[in-house]
């Protein structure tokens, strides 16, 4: 359950056999994307695109760790993370900063190794409040809402690939 659960929720579970749904005031989300998935897919194998998701998000995870930053879930070539949650974190927006950072930076360098064989990233963080909560039954999920998880989502959108366009909201 701790590969999909943070800790406190999963020792939550245990105990009482559900887990309440919790606001954040201050959190930070960070949500990357590849840019142009789709195409980069077609220059490869399926088992090398399934590869070279797995090596980046592999290393995507290793550095969240680093900065006690949670993952939240990959939707198709997106990762979606949040630090200052379910504990509070006062440095969540400088952690997930220089996550971003070297997230960046490991997409550069991954490109100079792999050429066309990998992706070029986007990457949005906005700081403000969350709600937190399980979702579902059958393969349920620990999720996050509200329009910080959204702002976060349009700030990758809107960015360019390899750039700093990070911080909007109540940091």
């Amino acid at each position: 359950m701790l590969n999909i659960l943070p800790e406190e929720i999963a020792d939550e579970l245990k105990q009482k056999g559900s887990s309440s749904a919790r606001f954040f005031d201050h959190v930070s989300v960070l949500f990357t994307d590849f840019v142009d998935f789709t195409k980069a897919g077609e220059r490869m194998t399926p088992q090398e695109l399934v590869d070279e998701l797995h090596t980046c998000f592999m290393a995507f995870d290793e550095i969240i760790s680093k900065y006690g930053i949670e993952k939240i879930k990959t939707i198709g070539d997106a990762y979606l993370a949040v630090c200052g949650l379910p504990l509070a974190d006062s440095e969540h927006a400088i952690k997930s900063a220089r996550a971003a950072l070297e997230i960046r930076q490991f997409m550069e360098d991954r490109n100079k190794q792999a050429g066309d064989k990998t992706f070029h990233v986007r990457i949005g963080i906005h700081s403000g409040s969350v709600v937190a909560g399980i979702v579902g039954v059958k393969k349920f999920a620990y999720d996050i809402w509200g329009d910080t998880v959204n702002t976060a989502a349009r700030m990758e959108q809107n960015s360019e690939k390899g750039q700093d366009q990070y911080f909007a909201g109540n940091l």
